[in-house]
């Protein structure tokens, strides 16, 4: 038992050596038992692979078998090699196939060698064509329809009905499907040559053995034919046996859908578990059985065996379908401890990050069975969200509430509701895209990010909406967008430390350096959130982590400000930040700070315990509000999308006063537009009234 342990634990050099054998098989000639023990091995394993397809209740159980279809076929073809060396050679290849040449020729070699083509018929047409055909079928759609799947597993993962683990274990099963079945199609072409092969071995077998006999004058030609043909045609039987079982284990594999336990026991119950059937078949045979020269009492005993299986399911419904499914014992339920300690209440207190809370007349959006795809839609803002920014999205747990008005949602982010709004679930919403030709019929409504008019309209109209120059979206589709808009908002807080590890383990995998120089030696992982969230607080995305770390390791030694690092930082996303705000020609629509208020500001700019801030009087700060907020709808109005240029040592202390009045105004550092930006100045903050 030990020495055959120690054996099993260097299996991977066992299998490798058995190649090398294998191989020089094709080289080597072999004595006549050598060949006799490989044919029987043959033999026994194709036996052993034929029972095994049929008895796992699941393909993926027998995974290996595309490798083993190679390592098996390889080894036949070097029998098949070796034991035409003998025949050409000695006239004799053991007794295995000398026997089994015997068997098949009866003393007649011409019905020997029919029997044997027919054989090759069988595999090769019948069997290995169809093995080949279902083969690459499956492997297209298993490999169309992954993404779905994968698509499937993500929007369960975002409606909270898996874990982290569960996805991961089920992602996996999905590959390894797809490269099982697409294995399958690449295996079957060796199935497929080896059928090929063996009918040329035979005839190579056949012309080449008459062409030595005769030269060596060994008899008439019949006797010579007679000799070598028996040979051939045993060594082709030996051959071609195990070929057909494992070329049957490769149809059978493939053509397996739906079946949760053994071949067998799907068989009896789906065949046999009609007794209505049965009875039909029980008739049918029973007329063939009186009509004139058919064997009646073999009719008739047929007939009967199919009464009483039928008979037998009529009396026990459901015994043909139990036939071969394994019982399940019945687990008892642990019992459940009657604390009074504080872990009773824990699981009470823990809120989840991102939440969508619906009414009950919005269950259906989110319940795949009526045709809802929420949890898709919110899976495909995960992705949007990481493209975008950098930042991995929370797992999104979506619930009913009976608080909420039926076609209210709202939005919570770790457990405090922080936006919400209203659906209709049988309707569409229509938005008004400022272009809007024609009328539509509907109930008016707003749309929930932007505020823009629109109106609840009938599915049926869409078509008129959008011919009118609306844009129609579902309301899954709204809810999602609202979703995302609020996550981009607050991705900053979302941000949590362990989403920043993960981030930094994947820049570790580029950049090993620049991560073991930074972190812990320089800063700790909260410095490394806090620039992060530094940068998503207005929107900058953090994809290019190197850079990020890079900029940190260059300046963390003398910058010991967060704050202040992460204004290092952006100035090394120059191209990001400038991409983010120019538009689609590369021009970068600005407003600017006339010089003399810009001295005024640099001059109020004080260090405070929150911060950078703007020291201003009152008054003069009221003024400074409404001169951006007028430059800025001025520029609005003219269809620009502008952005505040202001100097670095202002920028940061500008945008905290800015952020609360006019938060839709990007503030940018001249030292963060990219070269290449085409900068054009649409309006100027003037500093006149800004005189005391």
């Amino acid at each position: 038992m030990l020495a055959l342990q120690k054996i099993l634990k260097h299996t991977d050099l066992l299998i490798g050596a058995g190649m090398l054998v294998i191989v020089s098989m094709l080289i080597l000639p072999l004595p006549h038992w050598v060949l006799d023990v490989g044919l029987v091995v043959a033999i026994t394993m194709s036996v052993i692979i034929l029972l095994t397809a049929v008895n796992v209740k699941d393909p993926l159980q027998f995974s290996i078998f595309p490798s083993l279809l190679l390592v098996t076929t390889l080894f036949r073809l070097s029998l098949s090699i070796a034991a035409t060396k003998l025949i050409l050679s000695t006239g004799d290849a053991g007794h295995v196939i000398r026997t089994f040449g015997e068997f098949v020729l009866g003393g007649d070699f011409i019905v020997g060698f029919i029997t044997f083509v027919i054989l090759m018929i069988v595999q090769y047409i019948v069997i290995t064509q169809g093995a080949t055909r279902v083969s690459e079928v499956v492997a297209r759609f298993t490999l169309d329809a992954m993404p779905g799947k994968q698509m499937a597993i993500d929007a369960d993962l975002a409606a909270g009905l898996i874990d982290e683990g569960q996805a991961r274990s089920r992602r996996k099963a999905v590959e390894n499907e797809a490269d099982f079945y697409g294995s399958m199609d690449g295996a079957s072409k060796f199935v497929k040559g080896d059928a090929i092969a063996s009918i040329l071995i035979i005839l190579v077998n056949i012309i080449g053995g008459f062409a030595v006999g005769f030269s060596r004058g060994e008899g008439d030609i019949t006797t010579i034919l007679s000799t070598y043909a028996m040979l051939s045609v045993g060594e082709g039987l030996v051959s071609n046996i195990p070929a057909l079982l494992i070329s049957t284990s490769s149809a059978l594999l493939v053509t397996r859908s739906g079946q949760d336990s053994a071949m067998g026991g799907v068989v009896i119950g789906q065949v046999f578990g009609q007794p209505r059937v049965l009875l039909s078949t029980a008739g049918a045979l029973t007329l063939f059985a009186f009509i004139p020269g058919f064997p009646t009492l073999i009719f008739l005993g047929v007939a009967g065996v199919l009464a009483v299986v039928a008979r037998i399911g009529q009396d026990n419904p459901g015994m043909m379908q139990d036939v071969g499914k394994e019982e399940e014992a019945p687990v008892a339920a642990p019992p459940v401890p009657q604390s009074t300690g504080p872990e009773t209440v824990m699981p009470l207190v823990g809120v989840d990050a991102l939440e969508i809370e619906v009414g009950y007349s919005l269950t259906k959006l989110a319940d795949s069975r009526v045709g809802g795809d929420l949890p898709e839609r919110v899976a495909a803002t995960r992705r949007q969200i990481a493209t975008e920014l950098g930042f991995v999205m929370p797992t999104v747990r979506i619930r009913d509430s009976a608080l909420l008005a039926p076609n209210e949602y709202a939005i919570r982010v770790r457990g405090e509701e922080v936006a919400r709004g209203s659906a209709d679930p049988d309707a569409l919403m229509a938005i008004s895209s400022g272009a809007v030709v024609g009328p539509v019929m509907g109930a008016p409504a707003k749309e929930p990010v932007f505020g823009l008019d629109a109106f609840w309209i009938d599915p049926g109209l869409r078509g008129t909406a959008e011919a009118n120059g609306y844009t129609v979206v579902e309301p899954a589709a709204m809810v999602a967008t609202h979703l995302a808009e609020t996550v981009k908002a607050m991705a900053a807080e979302l941000l949590s430390r362990q989403d920043v590890a993960a981030l930094v383990e994947n820049a570790k995998q580029v950049n090993e350096t620049v991560v073991t120089e930074l972190i812990p030696g320089v800063v700790q992982l909260g410095d490394v959130q806090k620039v992060l969230q530094h940068l998503l607080r207005e929107r900058v995305p953090v994809r290019d982590m190197v850079t990020i770390l890079e900029t940190m390791a260059d300046y963390a030694g003398r910058v010991k400000d967060n704050e202040q690092l992460g204004e290092m930082v952006r100035s090394a996303l120059t191209r990001t930040i400038t991409r983010q705000y120019a538009d689609d020609f590369d021009r970068l629509h600005c407003l600017t700070l006339e010089p003399g208020l810009e001295r005024t500001l640099q001059e109020g700019v004080q260090q405070t315990a929150g911060g950078l801030m703007l020291a201003l009087e009152p008054s003069v700060q009221q003024r400074l509000l409404e001169g951006v907020q007028a430059q800025f709808e001025s520029a609005v109005a003219e269809g620009h999308s502008p952005v505040l240029l202001c100097s670095a040592h202002v920028r940061l202390a500008l945008r905290k006063l800015l952020e609360r009045h006019v938060p839709q105004l990007p503030v940018m550092a001249y030292n963060e537009v990219a070269a290449k930006a085409d900068v054009e100045f649409v309006g100027q903050v003037s500093g006149v009234a800004m005189a005391a």
